[in-house]
């Protein structure tokens, strides 16, 4: 089958296109032929060799995010038919293979029946940024109704769904962003107030939203300097959520307020087999609040084909993708 690998780390031009042999199907797993996949930050970082922990070997399929249709069904497998559309994040790391292929082996416990209102495009936007926004806000922060939630980065993968997630929850939700269009963007899914980062400081916005106090939970997507904003922004006996937090920081300010700092870091869960259950058990509620209405992905304008992955990984470290980045499946 076709397959984009890379046969070492390093920038977006490593990817080349390959013949590599069609996965068997095995107990407890099906075979999708992939129809699309997305693009996240621990794909390019995965590429560039940053976490060679979690990288699959070489030559290495990427990406975890598929939606596709089932094609083969393996021993002991009840819960999926050939035919059925199902999406996911099963794979890209070490010891699976990888959705940047025609087809991908998954295991049953990673997957659900694709939303039935989605395009296959749009479905592929949805697992990895879903289950870290919901393991995030609802598993580590228990978010509740009427609390206070920061969440930064409105148009980021994680980002735009957390602020559905939270708004679900009952939250007073706010969310920053550096446009006038990323601040609607932001408002049009559900935000109660948008904040534009580059003309307000945290002092000022905590002042003028939360009359000093800070808001109760404070999710980071972005990290670096970003999370020491996030702890200055965050109420006393707050929480602060990150899902990038591989720097350097002065935790004094946690100290000061006693906040709880929880990291999530969802593809340990897809490498620990026990834990996997976890995702498939989310997915299915996903499918269930994309197909009531309730939760939407933001999708960037720009499309690529998997021929072109070396563009989309370019546009995602650019900063300059609004939503998630999709590939679709040409082959």
């Amino acid at each position: 089958m076709k397959a984009q690998v890379i046969k070492k780390f390093g920038d977006p031009s490593v990817f080349e296109n390959a013949e590599v042999p069609k996965p068997e199907v095995i107990p407890g797993h099906v075979v999708i032929q992939v129809k699309a996949t997305s693009v996240n930050p621990i794909d390019t970082k995965v590429r560039a060799g940053v976490v060679p922990a979690v990288a699959p070997e070489f030559p290495a399929i990427l990406h975890g995010d598929v939606a596709g249709v089932v094609v083969e069904v393996g021993e002991g497998v009840s819960e999926f038919k050939v035919g059925d559309e199902v999406f996911g994040c099963a794979g890209g790391v070490k010891g699976t293979g990888g959705a940047l292929a025609a087809y991908m082996l998954a295991d049953v416990q990673l997957l659900a029946i694709k939303p039935r209102n989605l395009t296959m495009a749009q479905a592929a936007t949805l697992p990895l940024v879903t289950i870290t926004a919901w393991e995030s806000l609802y598993n580590r922060a228990n978010v509740q109704n009427g609390q206070t939630v920061l969440i930064h980065g409105a148009t980021g993968g994680v980002g735009h769904v957390a602020i559905q997630l939270a708004k679900l929850a009952g939250a007073k939700v706010f969310t920053t962003a550096s446009s006038e269009e990323k601040l609607s963007i932001g408002k049009r899914l559900g935000a109660d107030v948008s904040i534009n980062y580059r003309e307000q400081s945290v002092e000022e916005y905590v002042k003028e939203h939360t009359d000093g106090k800070g808001f109760d939970v404070v999710f980071d997507t972005v990290g670096g300097e970003n999370l020491d904003r996030s702890f200055q922004a965050a109420a006393t006996y707050g929480t602060v959520l990150s899902i990038a937090a591989r720097s350097t920081h002065d935790l004094s300010p946690l100290h000061a307020k006693a906040l709880s700092l929880h990291i999530t870091f969802m593809i340990l869960k897809i490498m620990n087999k026990d834990k996997r259950q976890e995702y498939g058990n989310i997915l299915r509620e996903v499918t269930n609040l994309v197909e009531e209405g309730k939760l939407q992905p933001l999708v960037d304008e720009r499309f690529f084909d998997f021929d072109q992955v070396n563009e989309a990984h370019t546009l995602l470290e650019s900063n300059k993708a609004i939503g998630k980045i999709v590939l679709t499946n040409e082959w």
